[in-house]
């Protein structure tokens, strides 16, 4: 059974996000609000919470396109190979912000994704998700919750989350009602910026 916990985005509750870190750092899994839709997430360094996730999604961990959460651009060169100044420029025109932005991976990507050359970073604009990534000390990995209704694409209702969720998750974040357009995602891997798909990030970057 999951536990529904109710964090507020303006003002987050410190003793509620240590509750929080304290699941992810046993290998639990967390459903959490972030600028754009709901997400699934875990601790990018615990393998069996990672596989987890991939099972719920039905894909092979190695194949599995997460993307990194991280708390801002200054553990950036963690995972990600040296950028140039006009990528960090707009990194940091965009973030924090609903997009998602693939660089590329270093040699210090946790196990599992050695074999990857890419990898999907986000900085949302939501204090909750940011908080907790701060607490953890390293990232977390996300991943959108898709709804099977053909209508709504994303859930956006934590108490509908939590009905749906309940024997998949260990936590759902109630921290409001969640948007329903996913974050826009940029390959800076190029010689020119490529958009993936277009979300709620402006193309103006």
């Amino acid at each position: 059974m999951a536990e529904l916990i109710k964090i507020y985005e303006d003002n987050p509750n410190p003793k509620a996000i240590r509750e929080v870190v304290e699941v992810l750092k046993k290998g639990g899994l967390v459903i959490f609000p972030s600028d754009t839709v709901y997400g699934l997430g875990c601790d990018i360094t615990n393998n069996k919470a990672l596989e987890k996730v991939a099972r719920i999604k039905g894909v092979k961990l190695e194949k599995a396109n997460f993307s990194f959460i991280c708390e801002d651009l200054s553990n950036l060169s963690d995972y990600v190979k040296q950028i140039n100044t006009q990528t960090f420029k707009i990194l940091k025109r965009a973030l924090p912000g609903p997009y998602t932005f693939i660089l590329p991976g270093n040699n210090n990507l946790p196990k599992v994704f050695k074999k990857k050359k890419e990898v999907g970073i986000r900085v949302p604009d939501n204090n909750i998700v940011l908080a907790i990534v701060k607490e953890l000390g390293n990232p977390i990995i996300t991943t959108s919750i898709k709804d099977d209704d053909d209508i709504i694409e994303y859930t956006t209702d934590p108490g509908l989350i939590l009905e749906k969720w309940d024997k998949l998750v260990d936590v759902v974040i109630d921290g409001g009602y969640g948007g329903n357009i996913p974050s826009t995602v940029i390959n800076l891997c190029g010689e020119e910026p490529e958009l993936i798909r277009e979300g709620k990030g402006s193309l103006e970057v």
